[in-house]
């Protein structure tokens, strides 16, 4: 091989790689994205006031998720209700489960404390909005 061809592979190589590199970097980023979390292009707390259950599907000293409406509910005492958005508040994705009284995002391992929205584990660096919420006939209704 010639100089001259030896050059020009390089060249084609090194054009591949960074392509190969751009698409690799582009997965990654998608990969961070909240396109499968419920979270994409969807407000952090409600525009319009959500029924969410009965009320007494929150136990008092405990909370409860409600992730389709991207809710977070605990009851600190019998008739007192806190809610804060489900949705983190690093990258966008909805909290998946709550054990021991923190929220844990599933995209990115932040965890939140369900009782006052504050960051307990990044990367979050921002609480949890509030959400008004309130118990009538029953059943718990927030926004």
């Amino acid at each position: 091989m010639s100089a001259s061809q030896s050059a020009a592979r390089r060249t084609v190589l090194k054009g591949a790689a960074a392509i190969v590199g751009a698409v690799g970097g582009g997965t990654a980023l998608a990969a961070c994205s909240t396109e499968s979390n419920s979270g994409s292009g969807s407000p952090a707390v409600p525009a319009a006031p959500v029924e969410l259950g009965a009320a007494s599907e929150v136990p008092v000293g405990g909370s409860k998720l409600f992730r389709n409406q991207k809710l977070v509910v605990s009851c600190p005492a019998e008739g007192q209700y806190k809610a804060f958005s489900a949705q983190c508040t690093h990258a966008g994705c909805v909290l998946d489960k709550i054990v021991e009284g923190e929220g844990n995002c599933p995209c990115h391992g932040s965890r939140f404390d369900v009782t006052t929205g504050k960051v307990l584990r990044g990367p979050a660096a921002d609480p949890l909005p509030a959400v008004p919420v309130r118990a009538e006939g029953g059943k718990l209704v927030a926004g």
